[in-house]
């Protein structure tokens, strides 16, 4: 307190010394507001500091200091004396305390084993009044948990035993009945925390138990699909017997047909029958009672799913077998058969929808590979197979209810693949017959063979009856041969048309668009390569024309034929025929003019042996041999030609002379021939004769007048012309119609003149001087001119 104020003190010094007498009062009031107060005395400090007359509050504060100093010191020289006695008083206690302390533990001794015996006694005596009360209470207890540890045993054997339901009740009435009563002791809380447990475990056994079942499902489903297929096959054989052994039935239509999920027969057992679904059942339920049923389908759908994808990956090459195709559609019919099964024997395991779209995913994956393995299918006879089995496949599907259209587009796609193979392997069949036949008319020696012939050919004919054996008919062997083999095609186009659901038309339709391909595409394909054929003679092309002719005219035949075995009749007929009549005469007209080139090329081997002598002085007198061979082969060429219809033999015999007279012109104006004499224009008009002799003698009948002769008029006229040596009247008739050498034009002339002008410089190279050559010379030259002028379009001149 001294210290305070003596700060105090110093903080306010110099205001003391200026304080007045008149704030003594309130310096008094300053120091006692310093000494009572329990709060920081700043505020005053302040007030202090802040006053305006501060110097009599030090002098005031300084004495209140000393006063206290004072009362300090009084006070304690009054109580000295008492402290002294009081600490030797407490000295003097200090020895009876211990004495005391020492008296209090020997009593506390004595009395502690004086009472040892009896709390002996009254403990034993309360520990078997507590055994007591536990033996009974033990007793009660007891009681109420043997049903519980029952019934805990009795679950554990039925989950040993997979008596999986009636342990999920158990295990139910044990957690809501038996439980709750034993729920304070702690076995019933491990029993309720191994609830669960058991609970899941029995969730995984009949888990355990179903992925077993899917497995050997997995391995079986070929088995299974098997079985299902024999029995469509079956009920399918059942169904044409009965369509056969009464003819008034019908085909099957889808009225008819079995419905969804159908049986055949009411005393067959379905293939899906034979197989224990009860892993399945006894799961769904399992997972149902635990309320993890829409866990357990999605699973289900989730398995199944992926077993689809495997199911319809094909057991890898297929090779051409039908084996192969079997076996495939055994795996893909044995998972859906089972899940037909499921669908129709759970209550929403599966839905329609879900299975219809899982059968249209799979369906579109399986289109897919069988056309990939079929396009690889190089044998008929083994494709027919596969489409037999792809059938009954479809029948199977019809029978559980699935969408087979696919399947039947597929079967469309195979008939034309099909077909193909057909048109290959018949291109081969009608090139053999081609390459086998002699081309030569048919010759029957008795009624027998005729008979046999007309039996697998439509061939009749009035003149033929008058005419005794031996006849000859207009045809080669080839005819009939092709007509059988178009016949044998239509067969093999309807044993694939079978089990196809095509109504009559429609199978008439097909057969008659498959024969029309086989005609415009294949027979006339091989037609036409026969025809290119080089070392086909022209009698040969004859009688491939006539050849041609009656196989167009037995066509008509084909129609009713297909008509017959289609059943088509009336309206149901196709309006689309058969399009013989444009292939044959397609056929035809590419042979003759085959005929016709060969003629030609022919000619042109005769023109090739020619040995003209241009330069020679005088005429042999007689046509040249080659021409007359040319001749020779040409009358007995057009003798065969008897065969063919009036307008083809009459356009072969005047296309031959046009090309000879053409060739004989191009051999007198060609290059080859330099230098041409007089001489040698009259031996090459000898032969000119012949040929015009040649055209007079009608080879083929029919032409008019004159037309034959006329291929030779122009080069008759130019021969004359140079022969007669009249170019007076060429020059000036040139352009009238009435001239005498109206054909001759003025550039050929001009070529054939400069020819012998050559031939003349060689010739008179020595007598130059004569005047009868000079003159001759002047005469070419003047010619020449105006033959010059002609061709550049000058007017018609006269020989000067």
């Amino acid at each position: 307190m001294a210290e305070r104020f003596r700060r105090a003190a110093q903080a306010v010094s110099f205001a003391t010394m200026i304080q007045a007498d008149s704030y003594k009062t309130h310096n008094i009031n300053l120091v006692t507001e310093i000494e009572a107060s329990e709060e920081p005395i700043a505020p005053t400090l302040r007030v202090i500091q802040d006053g305006a007359n501060q110097h009599g509050f030090m002098e005031h504060l300084e004495t209140r200091i000393s006063e206290h100093d004072r009362d300090i010191e009084r006070m304690c020289n009054f109580h000295y004396q008492g402290f002294v006695d009081s600490i030797g008083e407490l000295l003097s206690v200090r020895i009876h305390a211990e004495r005391l302390k020492k008296e209090v533990l020997d009593t506390n001794k004595a009395l502690q084993q004086s009472g040892k015996v009896l709390i002996e006694k009254a403990d034993e005596l309360e520990l078997l009044r507590q055994t007591q009360k536990n033996i009974v209470a033990s007793m009660e207890r007891l009681q109420v948990c043997l049903p519980v540890l029952e019934m805990y045993n009795k679950l554990n054997e039925q989950v040993s035993n997979k008596r999986y339901y009636p342990a999920l009740k158990t295990l139910e009435q044990l957690e809501h009945t038996y439980l709750p009563r034993v729920q304070r002791y702690r076995f019933a809380e491990d029993m309720a925390e191994n609830i669960p447990k058991l609970r899941n475990n029995i969730k995984e056994a009949s888990m355990i138990d179903l992925k077993d079942f899917l497995e050997s499902i997995r391995k079986n489903s070929d088995w299974i699909g098997e079985e299902a297929m024999k029995q469509a096959e079956k009920h399918c054989n059942l169904e044409k017997s009965d369509v056969l052994t009464n003819p008034k039935s019908s085909s099957l239509t889808e009225a008819d047909s079995p419905e969804e999920g159908g049986e055949f027969d009411d005393m067959e057992v379905s293939a899906q029958e034979k197989v224990d679904f009860a892993p399945v059942y006894r799961c769904l339920h399992i997972y149902s009672v635990l309320g993890e049923r829409d866990t357990f389908e999605k699973y289900y759908r989730n398995q199944r799913s992926k077993q689809a994808r495997l199911a319809i990956q094909p057991p890898g090459n297929m090779y051409d077998s039908r084996e192969s195709y079997e076996k495939y559609f055994h795996q893909i019919l044995g998972f859906f058969v089972v899940e037909d099964h499921i669908l129709n024997t759970t209550e929403g395991l599966i839905s329609r929808e879900y299975l219809d779209t899982l059968w249209d995913t799979s369906l579109n994956k399986i289109i897919q590979i069988l056309q990939t393995q079929t396009a690889s299918c190089t044998d008929a006879t083994v494709l027919l197979q596969i489409k037999n089995t792809i059938v009954i496949f479809g029948q199977t599907l019809r029978s559980y209810g699935f969408n087979d259209s696919r399947v039947t587009d597929l079967l469309m796609e195979l008939k034309d693949q099909y077909s193909e193979f057909l048109m290959k392997k018949w291109v081969k069949v009608f090139s053999d017959i081609f390459y086998e036949d002699n081309y030569t008319a048919m010759v029957v020696y008795n009624q027998e063979e005729l008979n046999e012939i007309t039996r697998g050919f439509p061939f009749s004919d009035d003149k033929q009856t008058k005419i005794t054996f031996p006849k000859t008919l207009p045809f080669s062997a080839f005819v009939p041969k092709v007509y059988h083999q178009i016949k044998e095609f239509i067969y093999a186009c309807l044993k694939f048309s079978e089990d196809l659901k095509l109504s009559q038309n429609e199978m008439d339709d097909m057969i008659r668009k498959s024969t029309n391909i086989l005609l415009t595409r294949t027979l006339s394909g091989c037609l036409s390569e026969l025809i290119r054929k080089p070392l086909l003679g022209l009698a040969e092309l004859v009688q491939v024309t006539v050849n041609t002719m009656h196989l167009e005219n037995a066509c008509k035949y084909l129609e009713a034929f297909i008509s017959n075995i289609t059943g088509a009749v009336g309206e149901n007929i196709s309006a689309a025929g058969l399009q013989s009549s444009n292939i044959f005469r397609d056929a035809r007209s590419e042979a003759e003019l085959e005929i016709y080139r060969k003629l030609n090329r022919k000619i042109d081997e005769f023109l090739e042996l020619a040995e003209y002598d241009w330069v020679l002085d005088e005429p042999k007198g007689r046509a040249s041999s080659y021409l007359l061979d040319l001749i020779g082969f040409l009358r007995n060429n057009f003798t065969a030609f008897n065969h063919l219809p009036g307008k083809v033999a009459q356009t072969a015999c005047l296309s031959a002379c046009k090309h000879l007279a053409n060739g004989l012109r191009e051999m007198l104006l060609g290059k080859d021939s330099g230098r041409i004499t007089i001489g040698a224009i009259q031996q090459f008009s000898l032969d000119v004769i012949q040929c015009e002799q040649f055209a007079n003698s009608e080879p083929v009948p029919g032409f008019r007048e004159g037309a034959l002769q006329m291929t030779f008029v122009e080069l008759r006229q130019l021969l004359d012309l140079f022969m007669a040596w009249d170019w007076s009247s060429y020059l000036a008739d040139h352009g009238q119609s009435r001239s005498k050498y109206s054909r001759v034009n003025p550039n050929t002339a001009i070529i054939l003149l400069e020819k012998m002008r050559e031939s003349d410089k060689k010739k008179n190279l020595f007598t130059t001087f004569k005047k009868n050559e000079r003159d001759k010379k002047k005469l070419m030259d003047t010619v020449l001119k105006q033959l010059r002028g002609l061709a550049g379009g000058g007017q018609r001149g006269q020989l000067v």
